[in-house]
């Protein structure tokens, strides 16, 4: 059985995967939003070796080398247009920006910043989650309005706070002037009649960005090489476990697959945006985020929507606190930290090295004039 029908069967009796999480801190005598200690499993690693039950690994898998897409085929070419695409400043309506400005391949995917800054330098209105494995996600932007990466390729270039491009067209325009890009997309699109449009813009991005995966020593463990992992780190893992925080985080990314509100069993304090609630219009759905991935999370913070979590350590006691009920030990977080450590993957530098871009010809405009 897959994590998928693993996930299928927990949900057969109709109980959300968040309505699960708050059953399980629901468990102790004090009910849901106690906030005693949780009990010492899995803790210390004195004593021998720290074992796990991988038949607990039902709801994780390997991570594959690239997110295949449905829709078309992935060529080497349509990745290396893709490429240089992610690193287009000249569609930006500064000439400054680019997909990498905020999402930096080489930063693991982030910028560091609690706000993106947008082509005037006003902070964006959410956290700049990492591009790296997002294409595993059920849908993209914490809210999930974008169903893929193609789709959300799109957005910020136009985004009047972002790159701030007015419209599909001038992005076009700019692209078609440059004689490079007009080779390179009659060689990537043989068939488009007219091969130079937004949609193979964002196709061509979202092709490099499946591509942007990051294999860890986690998947080695899933693998089935037990030393993988050292004792702490399997002591985290099975604390994670145990604190059913796989309900959430499933799946190859360790998230990334559903959304939840923040704030399950005990209601988290200043949050103001209404989260995926704006695009599907559902109570349930007020204050509820994506569940982010946890690959590469010790380096991609600061955390939450709002980038108010600036450590790992504060996360994952909010996370206990908010969404469990649990007021976790100090041993306990420094395990969980050192689980987190093993789901840092390697950066694949050749792949994401930045590219030679075509040279301007004698008609691409300079920054885009607002009075124009």
């Amino acid at each position: 059985m897959n994590y998928k029908e693993e996930i299928v069967k927990r949900l057969w009796w109709g109980i959300p995967v968040a309505a699960m999480v708050f059953a399980m801190a629901a468990c102790g005598d004090d009910g849901p939003n106690s906030l005693a200690p949780t009990p010492e499993f899995g803790t210390g690693t004195e004593g021998g070796t720290v074992e796990v039950d991988r038949a607990r690994l039902v709801a994780f898998s390997q991570l594959p080398a690239e997110v295949t897409p449905s829709a078309y085929e992935m060529t080497e070419e349509l990745v290396d247009l893709g490429r240089m695409l992610y690193y287009e400043h000249r569609m930006s309506i500064s000439q400054e920006m680019s997909c990498n400005s905020c999402h930096l391949l080489d930063q693991w995917g982030v910028d560091g910043l609690q706000f993106s800054l947008g082509h005037e330098g006003i902070p964006v209105g959410r956290n700049s989650p990492t591009v790296y494995n997002a294409a595993l996600h059920v849908a993209q932007f914490w809210d999930g309005r974008s169903p893929d990466v193609e789709d959300q390729a799109k957005g910020p270039i136009l985004a009047a706070g972002e790159m701030g491009m007015p419209d599909p067209e001038y992005v076009m325009f700019v692209l078609r002037t440059i004689p490079g890009y007009v080779d390179l997309f009659d060689r990537v699109f043989p068939g488009d009649e007219d091969p130079m449009n937004y949609d193979n813009v964002a196709q061509a991005i979202g092709a490099f960005e499946r591509r942007l995966t990051t294999p860890d020593r986690f998947d080695q463990f899933l693998g089935g090489d037990d030393d993988a992992l050292t004792n702490t780190e399997k002591a985290g893992l099975n604390l994670f476990l145990d604190l059913g925080c796989s309900s959430c985080h499933y799946g190859p990314a360790l998230g990334g697959e559903s959304y939840s509100r923040i704030g399950v069993v005990k209601e988290y304090p200043g949050v103001t945006d209404i989260g995926r609630f704006e695009v599907t219009g559902r109570d349930t759905d007020r204050f509820a985020f994506k569940v982010p991935s946890l690959r590469n999370i010790l380096e991609t913070g600061p955390y939450l929507h709002d980038g108010s979590i600036a450590t790992i350590e504060e996360m994952i006691q909010v996370m206990a606190e908010y969404q469990l009920g649990k007021n976790l030990s100090d041993q306990e977080i420094a395990n969980m930290v050192a689980f987190f450590g093993a789901l840092t993957g390697e950066l694949p530098m050749d792949f994401i090295a930045k590219p030679e871009l075509p040279a301007n010809g004698p008609d691409t405009p300079g920054p885009y004039e607002y009075d124009n």
